[in-house]
This record gives structure tokens, C-alpha cells and sequence, in this order.
């Protein structure tokens, strides 16, 4: 344990690891997502007061947890102007758990599931999600969704006031209601693994607690719904895409890409299920988005090297998927496979096409492309126009690079 006088770094990493936990906590004791919240805050306050004079306790978690539980008491009480809120404060003395909160034990699958009400906008739910299970700051969402922080701020701020107002109980809905619910939670899920995956924002470029909790929630939807395709799909498509991890990052904090990346590193404990997965969900024959995405991942990860890849595969794969899903980040992805397949000139061509000049991943693979064909004053500028729309650093450190190598 450091010394108490420094303790600034380990805190914060505490904080960020617990923060959904906690909050999901105080949810399901207070049924308020504002208390909770509010709660919760005050509590990490507090810590940030007394641990580094005091030391951090053995169940930092724990610790938090039961703070804000007394933190949001005392606000009720703060409040308070009606006997029934009295009643409500004196409630939350009892230790029981609340009762029906659903068939899984676990506080934040359940706060996914209400963040996720059909009540909400789809906007809304993934940015209430993304606030509570993630941590991620206010304008941290509104830069992922390229919005002012007032647009976003609204939306949350409306989410929860409407989740108090239609009293959207917090628990697992019912076997009849997850068919109606499930698509909107895998989407959340997902999200929470990309911000993992590669962060909007801040210092650290990968967040593998993220990606962790994304898989684990992923599991635990499993046993609610073994068979539900895109279910184990989206699980496989995580475990294949976390199993390149450890190769991702280069000793100069710089991305590595899937070609440059050394594959000996790959967890193949990973790959071997995600493959039993993806195997799994062929046997089902009911094909989905997920499914799709995750068995294009399985051909990247069968290859032993990056020449070895089956590009008429991923590109055939794409196509299934943009027939399912015709949005233009698919028809990017597929432009890529077909760099590979017929040449970096017919790809750009596809590229050019697409109204994407706001999304960094078309300016990063359009400035590739162009640096193959030799065009590299052009490319100067793509690269220029990605960089400026990236806030992760290991990211913005690779397409540098990239643009430091033109002739």
C-alpha cells in the first residue's frame, strides 16, 4: 500500500474501478438514480479527504459503498418536509436487501437493464449507461457522440427524471420482457467495451476494467438467454477482439495495427472460446450483426500471420452484414477488405463515397490508403484531419507516426 501522502494516483484508479459498483449499490437500496448518484459522489468526496491521511481501507468498495449509503440518508433527511420522505429515510436503515430485483444477482446488470427501458429514447439509454456504468464524464459522452455537453447533459438529466416519474422498477424484467430489451442492452454493452477498447478521452488509451466488465455482463446475459444468437455473438466478438489486447499498445505508447501486431502475444485462451463461440452460433443458423462482426474476427485471429488472412472471407462477411446493417461504418470496414483484395485505388473510390468526414476512422483510413497510391500531400492533409478529431493518445501517437513516414 503507498505511503499516505501519496496515494492521488491510486485512489483515482480505485474510484474509476468501483464507481459502478457503488452506484448500482445505492440504486437498488435508494431507487433513485439522482440520489444514487449524488450519493455516491459525496462518498468519493469524502474518501479523497480521509484516505490519504487515513490510508485506503482493505474493501475501498465496501467502504465507499456503505459512505454513500449514510451519505444518502442524510440528504433525504436534508430534504425531507414530508413524514413520508421521514419513512423513507428511516427505510434505508434496514439491512435486508430490497426485494424483487430480478433473477441475477448482480447490481449492475440490473442498472443496465433500467438505464435501458423501452420508456427512454435509445439516446438516452446509452448515455445514462454510459454515465453510471462507465464513470465517463458528461463531456467525455457528448465527444463520443460528437454533441455540445448541454445536449448531453439534458439527455441524462431527462433519462432520470423520467425513470423516477414512471417508477421504472430496477431489477432483471421479467422472462416474457427480455426478447423487448435485450437488443437495446447488448448495444449498451457493447459501447462499454469499445470505450474500453480504445478510450474517448483521457490518459489512458486502453481501459481493460471496461472491456472487463463489458465481457463479464456479456456472461451473465448468457445465462439469462443461452440461446439467443446475438447474445453469444456479441460475447464472442468482445473475447476475440480483448484477446488481441496485450499486442495493441508498443513500448512508445504508440497503437499497433492487426498487420503489425505480434501475435504470439494474443491470449489464445481467449481465441479458443471466442472461435467455440462463433462455432456455436453457426450451429444456430439465425445470423445477426454481432454474429457477423464476431466471425470476422475469427478469421483474423485463425490466421497465424497477418498474410495469411482470408480478405475474400472478411469481404464477403461485410457484405452479409451490410445487408443486415447498411450503414456507412460497415461499408468503411468492408472498403478496407477490399484494399486487400483489388488494390488501395477501387477501395478509395468506395471511401470517397461515404458521408463521413466527421468520423476519424474514415479521414485515418482514407490518408492509408492515399499514402499506398503515393499521394502522400493528400495523404498529409487525411492524417492532419484525423489527428484533429482524436483525443486518445496512443492513437493520435500512431497516425503521427504515419504522417512523420511521408516522403
Amino acid at each position: 500500500m503507498p505511503a499516505p501522502g501519496d496515494l492521488s494516483e491510486p485512489i483515482t484508479r480505485i474510484f474509476r474501478d468501483e464507481y459502478a459498483a457503488v452506484v448500482a449499490s445505492l440504486a437498488r437500496r435508494f431507487g433513485d438514480l439522482d440520489l444514487a448518484e449524488e450519493a455516491a459522489g459525496e462518498a468519493i468526496v469524502t474518501a479523497m479527504e480521509r484516505w490519504p491521511v487515513d490510508g485506503v481501507p482493505p474493501n475501498p468498495g465496501g467502504w465507499l459503498t456503505t459512505t454513500g449509503h449514510r451519505k444518502g440518508i442524510d440528504r433525504i433527511r436534508r430534504e425531507s418536509t414530508r413524514d413520508s420522505r421521514h419513512r423513507q429515510a428511516a427505510m434505508t436503515h434496514d439491512d435486508s436487501p430490497p426485494p424483487d430485483t430480478g433473477v441475477v444477482e448482480d447490481d449492475r446488470l440490473r442498472l443496465v437493464f433500467t438505464c435501458c427501458h423501452p420508456a427512454l429514447a435509445p439516446s438516452a439509454r446509452v448515455a445514462l449507461t454510459l454515465r453510471l456504468i462507465t464513470g465517463l464524464t458528461v463531456p467525455e459522452i457528448a465527444a463520443a457522440f460528437l454533441v455540445p455537453e448541454t445536449t448531453m447533459a439534458q439527455r441524462i438529466t431527462r433519462a432520470k427524471a423520467k425513470i423516477k416519474a414512471a417508477k421504472v422498477p430496477y431489477r432483471v424484467p421479467r422472462a416474457e420482457d427480455l426478447p423487448g430489451r435485450t437488443a437495446a442492452v447488448l448495444a449498451v454493452v457493447y459501447l462499454v467495451f469499445n470505450e474500453g477498447y480504445l478510450a474517448t478521452a483521457g490518459e489512458e488509451s486502453v481501459r481493460d476494467d471496461l472491456c472487463e466488465e463489458a465481457i463479464r455482463l456479456a456472461r451473465l446475459l448468457r445465462v439469462l438467454l443461452p440461446r439467443d444468437p446475438e447474445v453469444v455473438g456479441l460475447l464472442a466478438l468482445m473475447l476475440l477482439v480483448h484477446a488481441r489486447r496485450p499486442a495493441r499498445v508498443g513500448a512508445d505508447g504508440a497503437l499497433v495495427p492487426l498487420d503489425e501486431q505480434d501475435r504470439t502475444l494474443w491470449r489464445r485462451d481467449l481465441v479458443e472460446e471466442g472461435h467455440d463461440l462463433v462455432r456455436a452460433c453457426l450451429a444456430l443458423n439465425r445470423p445477426g450483426p454481432y454474429q457477423l462482426q464476431a466471425a470476422i474476427n475469427a478469421v483474423h485471429t485463425d490466421a497465424a500471420t497477418a498474410g495469411e488472412t482470408d480478405w475474400s472471407q472478411v469481404a464477403a462477411l461485410y457484405g452479409q452484414l451490410a445487408a443486415i446493417d447498411p450503414s456507412p461504418v460497415v461499408a468503411l470496414n468492408r472498403a478496407v477488405a477490399v484494399a486487400e483484395l483489388h488494390g488501395p485505388e477501387i477501395a478509395l473510390d468506395l471511401v470517397d463515397r461515404l458521408d463521413l468526414a466527421a468520423y476519424h476512422p474514415w479521414q485515418a483510413t482514407r490518408a492509408d490508403l492515399l499514402r499506398r497510391l503515393g499521394r502522400h500531400a493528400e495523404a498529409r492533409a487525411a492524417y492532419d484531419a484525423a489527428i484533429a478529431l482524436i483525443d486518445n493518445e496512443a492513437e493520435r501517437a500512431f497516425l503521427s507516426g504515419r504522417r512523420a513516414g511521408l516522403l
